[in-house]
């Protein structure tokens, strides 16, 4: 008897979207300061990493940014959006209560009949969403699936707090992850710890047409970072050892995109070159689900990243969750 052929996924192709509103720490600053809030591009750059970030357009929403993600992962896979048979949100942004963010793109998209549904993990959520992709392709409940990070971050700042306005920006980023007889996805794992809800959280909500907390997203920035840094490394080893693999196999390490001190720290702590990390912060500011996929993507572009490289991706975000994955691309 001969036993079943093993199910894996891979990714062929990746994609990604940024508004055309570029905002450097300067203009930044200049708003604010018309708000009496001082900042500078000095006092972000030394805390952050962070000098430019992308805002949305106030009509534009989170679906509209991730169905253009979504159309370059497409063409990079050279897959037809017809042929999708399921498609993963990470949004903590969504254009509605319901339906999900999903199904707008499926609709934009053009396409019907294939599941469709948010994730919901904030800043790890395309971690999230990724890791249940794979779990789904490789179970047969799907052959080609759509994974899209996408935010609109912008939406929920408070712009009197130069502590977290400054952080955040706007986009999406895409892959599209297919069937596979050689792996693709080697391991993931995930977690969450609900006793950490205050310190990363938008404590809002809607209720009989009324907004009931407050709308807007508070954080204790030393609190994630301490948390952040060893949750970060512990994940990464976990997913190591489960692939039968090392710190020395890795090519590239993707980290959620929040701040450069704590995406240094991690490489430092798994002992990798930091020509190995990559680094778009700086560029992008915070884009919370869709910094992964994002930076993937133009790492990819860019030539930087290759066919057969070794990724670890990783993210950790309000809830408190956190997750990472190793793929062979």
């Amino acid at each position: 008897m001969t036993s079943p052929t093993l199910r894996h996924s891979r990714i062929t192709g990746t994609g990604s979207f940024l508004p055309p509103n570029r905002l450097t720490n300067d203009a930044l600053a200049a708003q604010l300061a018309a708000d009496g809030i001082e900042t500078s591009d000095q006092w972000i750059v030394e805390r952050t990493g962070i000098r430019a970030r992308h805002f949305a357009a106030p009509d534009v929403t989170s679906s509209d940014l991730a169905v253009e993600a979504a159309r370059h992962a497409l063409a990079a896979a050279d897959v037809d959006a017809a042929n999708i048979d399921l498609i993963i949100v990470a949004t903590s942004t969504p254009d509605m209560v319901f339906p999900s963010t999903a199904c707008l793109v499926q609709r934009k998209l053009g396409v019907a009949g294939c599941a469709a549904f948010d994730v919901q993990a904030v800043c790890s959520g395309f971690v999230y969403a990724l890791t249940v992709a794979d779990s789904m392709i490789r179970t047969g409940a799907a052959s080609k699936a759509l994974v899209i990070g996408a935010e609109v971050f912008s939406r929920i700042l408070d712009f009197k707090d130069r502590g977290t306005c400054v952080l955040f920006g706007d986009g999406a980023g895409a892959v599209v992850l297919e069937a596979s007889a050689t792996p693709g996805i080697l391991a993931s794992e995930l977690h969450a710890d609900g006793r950490h809800v205050e310190i990363l959280c938008v404590p809002g909500n809607v209720s009989g047409g009324q907004v009931l907390g407050d709308p807007l997203l508070k954080m204790d920035g030393p609190a994630v970072f301490k948390l952040a840094v060893g949750m970060l490394y512990d994940v990464a080893k976990s997913v190591l050892e489960k692939a039968g693999r090392s710190d020395a196999d890795i090519d590239w390490l993707i980290p959620h995109q929040a701040n450069i001190r704590i995406l240094l720290s991690t490489a430092k702590r798994l002992k990798l070159p930091l020509d190995k990390l990559i680094v778009t912060v700086d560029q992008h500011g915070n884009t919370s689900a869709a910094s992964i996929p994002l930076a993937l993507d133009e790492s990819v572009r860019s030539g930087k990243i290759v066919r057969g490289d070794t990724v670890l991706l990783e993210g950790v975000g309000g809830g408190f969750t956190w997750g990472a994955v190793l793929l062979d691309l």
